[in-house]
């Protein structure tokens, strides 16, 4: 009891710091940068919640002060029951006027009409919410969360009830929101007013659901053609990077250490990089097509752009995805029930067919997931080498920033993504329903992984050395691009496109960075080194909250966690625009909301990994810390995490890397003052300046596997005890559980 009373009285003191000490609105040049302090605290721009009341007549916050006021006197109540019920009523309570006076009022006063009619004109409105009012909101969510711990929500687990809450607070406003305020606005009519005329016009576009090349038409409408090539994206890298898995891990494969390297390079690099050098190898004058027309008279076509050439690209960067997810599942089935089948006299097709691959089960199911929603979110692939076969992502994008300038139809595009997410979703939620896939637990277990069935083993291997030559051949074209001096037309090496973006000089003793790409550079680098470990944090502790608690509306939370990877970046990036460009919220303009878009956007991934490998670890491990007393967040830090390696890697890779090469949210939201590499990549290609585009896109892609080498170093591996008997003996001691080695 008196942990639980020293934690309120904590979070009451950031309540009150919140009201009293830290300025209530949106600080102009930034909160870290403490300009501010200059003229706090009583200048109306930087006076806390309190002052504002008092000195600048914003008496309507006065309901916000009554409502912490009340919760500090709920502090007081000796009864938990009704101090629990106290609490959560009045967070809630709380942080619902929070919300709605930052909604109803805005720069120049109501923002709503009703609010005009019943309260009278306001004379002055207020700007966007700053530190003191965001600080406040999430003070209410905890004291809604404490107060249902005391009344013995998840058995009276403030941290797990705690994460519950402000993890729905964060999707609701970051994920919710901003969709919210783009359908809403699909709706209107330019003078705000409700006009559904152009959503049901768009809701009927053959366009959309024609199914003419059935009946021998040219094509089908763009839904079927979008969910054809997400079920073969998804299907292709699924099936190649279980491939890479088994050969990394199953194999005597010489070249390991290079397959890693190149499964993940195709995801280290921008997107219409990998389509660029596909054209310069397969396009109508590229390499491989010319080299054909002269040897065998071949005619150059055009089956490059189109549904082939999309997946092809798809396909290459998605599959080290599923690679990432498949590889710590394919690491993480137990020998000893493979031993158990030879023992039982099964050859090793048959315990791989029914033993292993069973196992697995969980990361097939994951990787074809992300895979299917990948491909339908995919925008860089499509824009390149789409041609005239428009998908899903690219259709939304031209509805919005096209001459179109048709929000209806962009918001009826979306739903029909997210009706075929939510059909994988379930379909994924079905096959793996009512089964188990713990192999890891608390147990010491024998002998190594059997080898591969021989057939299986040259199957693999005659898959995955092919795609490695082409990776590299593919990768050989970008690398050579950025010395060549032009393209096609004069193929003589430099290495001006190098000094050009990356020139170095000095200046009154010190660097100078001269380099075009400077600037672009570090700024991509410090927003992905920030958005990184939030992400892989999010994400592995909204895993571990799915697989191990059970609470009301869990697979709804869950879908809901999804829906951020599986619309279409071009359409966060525009309703972040719709909903963060005005009161309550404004970060436009900002690193924040590029650090936000980043962790929201690619959460799902440490979520789907976290699951993936969490199914694999027993319950027991968690009950068995639990009974010695630990609290859920011990538990977590010392029996789970240690487990989780591959996935903590995999989470901390993903993000990072698609913070930097994301193009389709990133080029809305982008400023001249924080302006990313992807962006600044797209405004060379735009200006004929491929050579300076390529030398930047190589210089990423150094950069990042520089980057995650470290954190493979950081977080070390997975060791679990594996011990080799011979003669009938055992070696190597196990090692504790949490206490493990790292690479």
């Amino acid at each position: 009891m008196r942990r639980g009373n020293r934690r309120l009285d904590i979070v009451l003191g950031l309540g009150a710091a919140a009201l009293i000490l830290v300025p209530w609105y949106r600080i102009e040049g930034g909160f870290f940068g403490f300009k501010w302090l200059s003229a706090f605290p009583f200048s109306a721009d930087t006076a806390p919640g309190l002052l504002q009341i008092l000195q600048h007549g914003r008496t309507w916050l006065a309901g916000v002060v009554l409502l912490f006021l009340l919760g500090c006197l709920a502090r007081l109540v000796r009864d938990p029951m009704r101090r629990g019920t106290l609490l959560a009523s009045l967070g809630a309570v709380g942080l619902v006027f929070l919300s709605l006076q930052g909604l109803a009022i805005g720069f120049s006063g109501w923002t709503w009409a009703i609010s005009e009619n019943l309260f009278g004109i306001l004379s002055e409105g207020q700007p966007s919410m700053g530190a003191g009012a965001v600080l406040l909101a999430l003070v209410f969510v905890l004291l809604f969360a404490f107060g249902l711990a005391e009344r013995g929500v998840m058995k009276g687990d403030a941290f797990i009830v705690g994460s519950i809450c402000i993890l729905a607070f964060l999707v609701t406003i970051f994920v919710f929101y901003p969709i919210g305020s783009m359908f809403i606005a699909s709706v209107q009519d330019f003078d705000g007013s409700f006009n559904p005329d152009g959503l049901m016009r768009n809701i009927q576009d053959p366009g959309i659901w024609s199914l003419g090349c059935i009946a021998g038409e040219e094509r089908c409408g763009v839904a079927w053609r979008t969910l054809l090539l997400a079920i073969m994206t998804a299907s292709g890298s699924t099936l190649l990077g279980l491939g890479f898995a088994l050969v990394a891990t199953r194999t005597r494969f010489p070249f390991k250490k290079g397959l890693r390297l190149l499964t993940v390079l195709p995801i280290i690099t921008p997107p219409f990089v990998i389509g660029l050098a596909l054209t310069l190898l397969f396009g109508r004058a590229g390499v491989i097509t010319e080299a054909l027309s002269s040897l065998l008279g071949i005619e150059p076509g055009r089956w490059l752009y189109g549904l082939t050439g999309i997946w092809i690209a798809q396909v290459l960067s998605f599959t080290p995805i599923a690679f990432l997810v498949l590889i710590g599942v394919v690491e993480g089935v137990s020998p000893s029930m493979e031993e158990a089948s030879q023992t039982l006299r099964a050859g090793r097709w048959r315990t791989f067919w029914r033993v292993s691959l069973p196992l697995m089960k969980p990361g097939l199911a994951n990787a074809f997931l992300i895979g299917f929603i990948e491909s339908m979110a995919d925008f860089g692939n499509p824009l390149v080498l789409g041609g005239t076969h428009g998908v899903l992502s690219t259709e939304i994008f031209f509805a919005v920033v096209g001459s179109q300038n048709d929000p209806s139809r962009a918001a009826v595009l979306a739903i029909v993504l997210l009706c075929f997410t939510l059909s994988a979703f379930l379909a994924q939620r079905l096959w793996l329903s009512g089964k188990s896939f713990a192999t890891v637990t608390g147990k010491g277990e024998s002998g190594a992984h059997i080898a591969l069935p021989r057939g299986l083993s040259i199957a693999v291997h005659a898959v995955v050395v092919p795609w490695m030559i082409f990776t590299v051949i593919v990768y050989g074209m970008i690398l050579v691009g950025g010395f060549v001096k032009t393209w096609g037309l004069d193929n003589s090496l430099t290495l001006d496109h190098y000094a050009r973006a990356f020139s170095i000089g000095l200046d009154n003793g010190g660097v100078a960075w001269t380099g075009v790409a400077w600037n672009s550079f570090w700024t991509t680098m410090e927003i992905a080194l920030v958005s990184a470990p939030l992400t892989a944090a999010v994400g592995l502790l909204t895993a571990y909250i799915i697989v191990r608690q059970k609470f009301v509306g869990r697979n709804v939370f869950e879908f809901a966690l999804m829906m951020s990877f599986a619309i279409p970046g071009t359409v966060i990036g525009v309703s972040y625009i719709m909903a963060f460009n005005l009161p309550p919220i404004e970060m436009t303009g900002s690193a924040l909301i590029l650090i936000l878009c980043f962790v929201f956007r690619n959460m799902p991934v440490g979520v789907r990994g976290g699951i993936a490998a969490m199914s694999q670890l027993d319950k027991s491990l968690d009950e068995a810390s639990l009974t010695l007393r630990a609290d859920s967040f011990r538990t977590i830090r010392k029996v789970i995490l240690p487990l989780l390696r591959p996935a903590i890697t995999a989470a901390l890779v993903y993000s990072f890397v698609r913070a930097i090469t994301s193009i389709s949210a990133v080029i809305f939201l982008v400023s001249a003052e924080y302006n990313m590499a992807t962006s600044y990549i797209v405004g060379l290609v735009e200006n004929g300046e491929y050579g300076v585009a390529i030398a930047y896109s190589s210089m990423l892609i150094v950069v990042m596997s520089i980057v995650i080498a470290g954190f493979q170093l950081v977080v070390g591996e997975r060791r679990l005890r594996r011990e080799n008997r011979v003669a009938g003996t055992s070696s190597a001691p196990s090692v504790p559980l949490g206490q493990e080695k790292t690479a």
